[in-house]
């Protein structure tokens, strides 16, 4: 499937030249392994690649006795994997390298070296276990990918010409028209339920059929379910809590997660090594609090303060129905706008999903006073490309209905003028300008 990280793969070789590696890091089953052998099967002569997850002893020991002697080390891996390498149009692919810590600390030799390119595809990171003992090589370039994005997804289903016409409309700021804007609508619905996760888009594509798709993308979760319990050390149980009450959180009016809600007594400080695996992981998305809606969000960040989204919304949507005979006909119903469920959960999830694959830092600002002008709720704010000395900050409503009001984000324009560029509401409906808010379809989420 056709993903926008390839380009900037090209670009990291074009420019770097084999004097970086690079990492792509991401959650389990985005498709890291598929386009690091993709980019390298298109763009080299000759590649090699190397699971960790299942990797040969023999190849692992290579890295323990001949790193000082790399002639040997490229001859025999070579021989083992019979793989023929060419100085300069061979690439050497790492996959899971957190498995083995110590071929990612061989990048600094490697590199230096200079005969191969190098990439490296891995989740957790950042985690004890796979830092240690080891220097986080600096030849290293670092990437993330997400699940696919709404012009990916359209893409894997054959439509290429949707997309351009979408950006074109939100450059000049005028609206799709009824017809087109409905089909973008219907196609958008369609990637909310089943989803960017690239196995669960190839189900759909192949069967049209939302019981195989739901099947996948519950082998999935159980992926994940496995990963805490083998990866989470020591907190698999609070990483397991957060995990399971994702849904219930972003089902509440204020989605702020609170960690009393997961178990009577528990201190946000007790579960702030689980928050972090969750958040290194990639299966979610954290939106933090700030105090203030200006320029120095993340000085203003409150660490205790936040609301997780599920990184794929339509592993939010597997995850919130549970088990359930006609799973077909949910979909169907949800895909049509009849299923009565809390949609605000789902559009708040998937405009979160949207920011963040696009490159976005995820704030929210909420204010409880009792004066009545200063209490307000902002579910997203967004800084401009290019800081100046006014006007940065945008705030974002999300709307999921055709009926609501937006006091919170007139409250906000008013009390934060000086910050306030651009104001936005994302909703249902078409382009349209009205008193300096700009009103946004949901699918032009990713332009902003």
């Amino acid at each position: 499937m056709k993903r926008k990280i390839y380009n900037q793969l090209l670009q990291w070789k074009n420019q770097w030249g084999g004097r970086t590696a690079i990492l792509i890091d991401g959650a389990r089953r985005v498709g890291k392994s598929y386009i690091a052998e993709e980019f390298a099967r298109n763009e080299y002569k000759s590649y090699l690649l190397i699971d960790f997850n299942n990797a040969n002893q023999r190849i692992k020991q290579l890295f323990e006795d001949y790193l000082d002697d790399l002639d040997t080390f490229f001859l025999q891996l070579s021989l083992l994997t019979d793989v023929k390498f060419y100085e300069r149009q061979t690439a050497i692919i790492f996959d899971e390298v957190q498995q083995f810590p110590r071929a990612r600390a061989a990048i600094k030799y490697l590199v230096a070296d200079g005969r191969y390119d190098y990439i490296e595809t891995g989740s957790l990171m950042s985690i004890n276990r796979n830092v240690k003992d080891i220097v986080i090589p600096s030849e290293e370039e670092r990437i993330d990918m997400y699940p696919m994005d709404f012009e990916e997804f359209l893409w894997a289903m054959g439509n290429e010409m949707l997309m351009p016409y979408i950006q074109n409309q939100y450059q000049a700021l005028m609206p799709m028209g009824a017809a087109l804007h409905r089909k973008a609508m219907e196609l958008f619905r369609l990637y909310m339920i089943v989803g960017g996760m690239p196995q669960a888009v190839e189900e759909y594509v192949n069967t049209k059929d939302f019981d195989n798709v739901d099947h996948v993308k519950r082998n999935i979760l159980k992926l994940y379910r496995s990963d805490i319990s083998k990866y989470a050390f020591g907190d698999e149980q609070k990483v397991t809590r957060i995990f399971d009450q994702i849904p219930s959180m972003l089902q509440r009016h204020e989605k702020r997660f609170r960690i009393g809600g997961i178990k009577k007594g528990a201190r946000t400080r007790d579960y702030e090594k689980s928050m972090f695996w969750l958040e290194e992981s990639r299966v979610v998305n954290i939106c933090y609090a700030t105090t203030a809606p200006n320029v120095g969000m993340e000085l203003n960040r409150e660490h205790f303060k936040y609301k997780i989204y599920m990184a794929d919304t339509g592993m939010l949507i597997s995850q919130a129905f549970g088990e359930r005979t006609e799973l077909n006909e949910l979909y169907r119903k949800l895909l049509f706008g009849k299923l009565e469920v809390n949609k605000g959960m789902l559009v708040e999830n998937i405009v979160a999903q949207m920011l963040k694959s696009s490159g976005k830092e995820l704030f929210y600002y909420s204010a409880n006073s009792e004066n009545s002008e200063d209490r307000m709720e902002i579910d997203f704010l967004i800084r401009k490309p290019q800081v100046t000395s006014r006007h940065n900050i945008s705030p974002i409503e999300v709307k999921s209905s055709n009926r609501y009001t937006i006091t919170s984000l007139r409250k906000c324009i008013n009390k934060f003028s000086k910050s306030i560029s651009t104001p936005y509401v994302l909703h249902s409906g078409d382009l349209k300008v009205d008193e300096g808010i700009v009103y946004l379809p949901l699918y032009m989420t990713s332009l902003l």
